[in-house]
């Protein structure tokens, strides 16, 4: 937890962070998207701390039936509740506290009238439901459930929810804020197939007309789009007792189909260093009790809490490529088991605040390539994904709209060198990893937002960063070094500012070349500098420590 934070910001300065991070929405919204989006009286009257699934799924219809019981406690005297289910799933009935309730649906909302329920009692929905999901066009970035087969032409199913939501499957409060204590997930499969789902299975069921009911228990909090199901013919491989974690047996599986026993142990053997390397940044495997997970999937992979789907088909990098070549290791691996950390323990109340789970993930393989190698591999590593920084949309998105219309990848790509741009302008190691750590530690098992993260950080380093932050989350373009360069004797003058969209950013800079470099401290000020020793035409800026873009402007 953190352990060196002096708290010296007064609350004007909390208030004016919190001001400075919501995003202004410029798209159209629909009643649909507010709706989903934004947390009525309907929902926040309501803590959910247990979903308890029980559904079958019909394969050869493409469809599921069941229940989900929601155990809440209530927030505020209420007699309605909104609850989550795409139109096209068919509600049965809904009880609370065992009597069936009236309810009106409003595109995917559902408004269930309750008997009156006050502050601090506890109560229970169970909604019965049926119908045909919604299939993904190309999982995991379009959500959806995926019905294929593997190459036995045996059924192979399982379903990526992230942004569509969870409750495009089952009815839910589906808003991020709101993550339940626990989970348990039964499913009913023909009895030819196993069913794999997040957590510890507990149990196993055989039920007539050969179909088996699988039951799994999630033991910690949980993203609701991390709630997962596969469904084939799997094989289990079973990597716990090689690893040790600070004197504990951490459970690692890997559910593999078609047998390919030699083929995944190799592949997956470099796992465990992964994880000791993940635990040295980051603090313990937050999720001990449930272990860690690989399951195979019908498609190229997603961050599922304690059972991460892995689609890339046993190569290194991402299906071949996007990848330096000397960087031998699986990109899928590597970055979904990132999110262990980074999107399933510390996860974001609401999904504008997405490059909270997806930036710290992608800086992490850079971590891990610094783990198993160097700093220096780390930074090629990092400067190989520069060119896919598109600079289109903000990082943050609005609020309240289940905000998923991002036109670019730079909450990945450009998040993780925001990252390492901090780490370079901290410019101290051993407190940027310990602040990494603490941040992490701080954040885990809790729900958080643009506004914390800058909030720990200014307190943490004991300096303001507001500005810095908001320059690279809150605009689409970089900032710009504008600066002019004159010949002095064997030097140079150095005239230069900061061009940026933030008054009062003022990120460092390292000039110069590799003979010898000089950290200087630009502002929206003009400055100057005598470089010695340098001519005009060797010198440089550090674009290997720094995310910016620059411009030479004559008569600065």
């Amino acid at each position: 937890m953190l352990k060196f934070i002096v708290l010296f910001f007064i609350t004007t300065l909390s208030l004016s962070v919190k001001a400075q991070f919501i995003q202004q929405a410029h798209d159209k919204y629909s009643q649909a998207d507010t709706l989903r989006g934004m947390l009525r009286p309907e929902r926040t009257c309501i803590d959910v701390h247990f979903y308890k699934l029980d559904i079958e799924v019909l394969i050869k219809d493409k469809a599921i039936i069941g229940s989900v019981e929601m155990d809440y406690e209530v927030k505020s005297d209420t007699r309605k509740i909104q609850i989550d289910l795409y139109s096209n799933m068919f509600i049965d009935s809904i009880l609370c506290q065992g009597k069936k309730c009236n309810y009106t649906r409003d595109f995917n909302a559902v408004f269930v009238d309750i008997p009156l329920q006050t502050k601090a009692s506890f109560g229970s929905l169970v909604t019965y439901y049926h119908g045909k999901p919604t299939v993904a066009k190309n999982a995991p970035w379009d959500g959806g459930f995926v019905w294929s087969k593997d190459k036995s032409k045996r059924p192979w199913i399982g379903v990526a929810c992230e942004g569509a939501g969870a409750s495009l499957w089952w009815p839910c409060k589906d808003h991020p804020s709101d993550e339940p204590d626990s989970v348990s997930i039964s499913v009913t499969t023909p009895d030819s197939l196993s069913c794999i789902a997040n957590g510890n299975m507990t149990g196993k069921q055989s039920l007539d007309n050969h179909r088996t009911k699988y039951t799994w228990k999630v033991s910690y909090s949980i993203n609701l789009y991390n709630v997962t199901l596969y469904i084939g013919d799997y094989y289990l491989i079973d990597d716990t007792v090689y690893n040790d974690f600070k004197d504990n047996k951490l459970n690692i599986k890997y559910w593999i189909l078609n047998k390919k026993f030699t083929v995944a142990k190799l592949h997956f053997k470099h796992i465990p260093e992964m994880l000791h390397g993940y635990e040295h940044y980051f603090g313990p495997f937050p999720f001990f009790k449930d272990g860690y997970s690989l399951v195979e999937s019908p498609y190229l992979g997603m961050e599922h809490q304690s059972a991460i789907a892995y689609g890339n088909n046993y190569m290194r990098g991402y299906l071949g490529g996007r990848m330096p070549a000397d960087q031998n290791f699986d990109y899928i691996i590597i970055h979904e088991s990132a999110h262990e950390y980074w999107g399933n323990s510390v996860s974001a109340d609401d999904h504008a605040d997405l490059w909270i789970h997806e930036s710290f993930a992608t800086y992490t393989e850079a971590l891990y390539v610094e783990w198993i190698q160097n700093y220096q591999k780390a930074v090629e590593y990092l400067y190989y994904y520069k060119p896919n920084i598109r600079n289109k949309t903000p990082m943050v998105g609005p609020r309240n709209v289940n905000y998923n219309n991002w036109k670019d990848s730079d909450i990945y790509y450009k998040g993780a060198w925001m990252l390492h741009s901090l780490r370079n302008t901290i410019n101290k190691d051993s407190l940027w990893f310990n602040y990494l750590k603490d941040l992490c530690l701080h954040f885990a098992g809790k729900v958080t937002n643009t506004t914390e993260i800058v909030q720990f950080t200014n307190s943490y380093l004991k300096k303001d960063y507001t500005s810095f932050f908001q320059e690279f989350l809150m605009n689409s373009n970089l900032p710009v070094f504008e600066y002019n360069i004159k010949k002095k004797g064997k030097g140079l003058i150095l005239s230069y500012r900061w061009n940026s969209n933030v008054q009062g950013f003022n990120m460092p800079l390292r000039v110069g070349n590799d003979e010898k470099w000089w950290r200087i401290y630009p502002s929206n000020k003009l400055q100057t500098i005598k470089l010695k020793e340098i001519a005009p035409d060797k010198f440089r800026m550090d674009e290997y420590s720094f995310l910016f873009d620059s411009l030479k402007v004559e008569n600065l």
